[in-house]
């Protein structure tokens, strides 16, 4: 029997009808009337400690909440992702990223085969790829030791490397560079190069197809670049080039010996894809131990996400937090704000995870969507963000909850500066929720027309999230809590998380639009008249 649309179903009526009613509750009161609220309304595990305690939640909005999930099969979705269904329903695969983590003894099956094996012979083929450039065994065409590595891919294939390398920097090989080129805009491979020599630079090209454009214009730029300061010998390309790919007839003709050519399968999203071989630059900078030791985290998260139950399940209650916001309180965005300099990225890297999952406006069966979906996620790191745009979620007009990630030691101790991290970490979180009176203003002897500008309304949601220390295995643990709290949104929002048609009609335009702009002749252009005038301008200037 089909689903119900979503706000048909009797639960989310009866969380509607408790959403007005919470409309008039305050965090202030909610503490006041509940002084346990802030050991209750907590969950440790897997290394993570989560106070949703200042959330706008009571016990009965949580009941509701789990009800909404029970209705709409949350269990049975997210066992079928674990079993190998092919529930991305618009491209029929599979989504077993988890498999990516699994360890050798499961058994994750699609189609009948058993996908664990295939796993972890990558893994141990990028370990063995990954020794050998930590230890100067694999040599440059001139015979130097690699001492640069640079990442050309794009999307997942860009922001999940770049998010790990800075996240665990700490951990990386510091005789070793290591740089990111993602974006066709010449500048981004120029800047890249500038300093370094080709004879001691390894390319990693991240296509699973070998054909994605902006990231083949920058594999053949870098091409160029190597053949000119290597004396233009066509050899040389695979000493420096490998290639994580499945196209083993492009990546012969590119000039890369397949030996070095790392797969992963069509049941891996791009976006979730950092831990297979698109994680090779990061493999390569932390070294394989460090890097078993993320996917051991990301699998613990796994593990917890699939046997927990809801009430205590962290991703579930972070997914259902955010339903909640999006769909009652009309908060069109979350921020995430890591305190911790090292996690600069982790922002950026979540925005593709959840925004390219959940950005969709119809259902499983191609219905327009019943609710809203997908809220923008944004953020910056503490404290730098408090001096940027801190101004807008305290005295805003919109409601902006707000995910506050801490640690309790850091990796980098010097003097008091821990200390004041964390300080803002909980002084944020606590201003955000209790603001500041009027009178309480006014008792500070502030004069009666300033006091309107210096209230703080309050009542604005946050989770904190805390741990010991980052490491490679809490940053594992970290990105799959997102991941699993994005698909328990998509799964209530009865929505496809995994595919991302999204993107491609611009693209297609765009390959249409490059013909054009370097036709010899003036093209014959059927375009809207803003469009045709900007190709008109464009060529004219070049």
């Amino acid at each position: 029997m089909p689903l119900l649309p979503l706000n048909e179903r009797s639960s989310w009526k009866a969380l509607q009808t408790h959403a007005e009613k919470m409309k008039a509750h305050t965090l202030h009161g909610m503490f006041a009337a509940d002084p346990g609220r802030g050991e209750r309304l907590t969950v440790e595990a897997e290394g993570l400690f989560l106070d949703y305690s200042k959330n706008r939640v009571t016990d009965e909005t949580l009941k509701l909440l789990l009800g909404v999930a029970e209705e709409a099969g949350l269990h049975g979705k997210i066992e079928a992702m674990f079993r190998g269904d092919k529930i991305n329903i618009t491209e029929n695969r599979a989504v077993l990223h988890v498999a990516l983590r699994a360890p050798k003894t499961e058994k994750i099956a699609v189609d009948g085969e058993n996908v664990v094996p295939d796993v972890h012979a990558v893994l141990e083929k990028m370990a063995g790829f990954a020794d050998k450039v930590r230890s100067g065994a694999w040599k440059g065409h001139t015979g130097k030791r690699i001492r640069n590595v640079i990442n050309i891919g794009i999307g997942g294939s860009d922001l999940g490397p770049v998010m790990a390398y800075e996240a665990l920097k700490h951990y990386s090989q510091r005789d070793l560079s290591f740089r990111f080129v993602s974006n066709v805009d010449g500048t981004d491979f120029a800047e890249a190069v500038r300093d370094i020599n080709a004879d001691e630079t390894l390319f990693l090209v991240a296509s699973k197809t070998f054909t994605t454009q902006e990231t083949m214009t920058n594999a053949l730029s870098a091409r160029e670049w190597t053949l000119a300061g290597l004396g233009g010998d066509e050899s040389a390309v695979a000493k420096h080039f490998v290639a994580i790919s499945t196209n083993a007839k492009l990546v012969a003709q590119f000039g890369i010996d397949t030996a070095n050519m790392f797969g992963f399968w069509d049941w891996v999203g791009g976006r979730y894809s950092m831990d297979s071989a698109i994680g090779l630059s990061t493999m390569i900078a932390i070294g394989p131990e460090n890097f078993n030791a993320m996917l051991a985290g990301f699998h613990s998260m796994d593990v917890h996400f699939r046997t927990t139950p809801f009430e205590k399940n962290l991703p579930v209650l972070m997914g259902l937090l955010t339903l909640w916001y999006t769909d009652f309180f009309d908060a069109q965005t979350v921020a995430v704000l890591p305190y911790e300099q090292y996690l600069k990225r982790f922002p950026a890297y979540l925005q593709q995870l959840t925004m390219e999952s959940n950005g969709k406006h119809v259902t499983l069966d191609g219905t327009h969507v019943a609710t809203e979906t997908g809220p923008v996620y944004w953020g910056e790191p503490g404290t730098n963000g408090q001096h940027s745009f801190y101004q807008l979620i305290h005295q805003g007009t919109r409601l902006i909850p707000c995910d506050f990630i801490g640690f309790a030691k850091t990796l980098n101790p010097l003097g008091r500066h821990h200390d004041m991290l964390m300080a803002n970490v909980f002084a944020q979180a606590e201003a955000l929720a209790f603001g500041k009176t009027a009178e309480q203003v006014k008792a500070e002897g502030t004069p009666d027309w300033l006091v309107p500008h210096r209230v703080f309304e309050g009542n604005r949601p946050s989770n904190v999230i805390l741990a010991e220390v980052l490491t490679p295995e809490v940053l594992g643990k970290l990105v799959a809590l997102y991941e699993h709290s994005v698909f328990t949104q998509g799964a209530i929002w009865n929505i496809d998380s995994f595919d991302q048609w999204g993107v491609e009609l611009g693209k297609v335009l765009a390959s249409k639009i490059l013909g054009e702009l370097e036709s010899a002749a003036e093209p014959e252009m059927m375009h809207d008249s803003s469009t045709a005038s900007l190709i008109r301008r464009y060529r004219k200037s070049k």
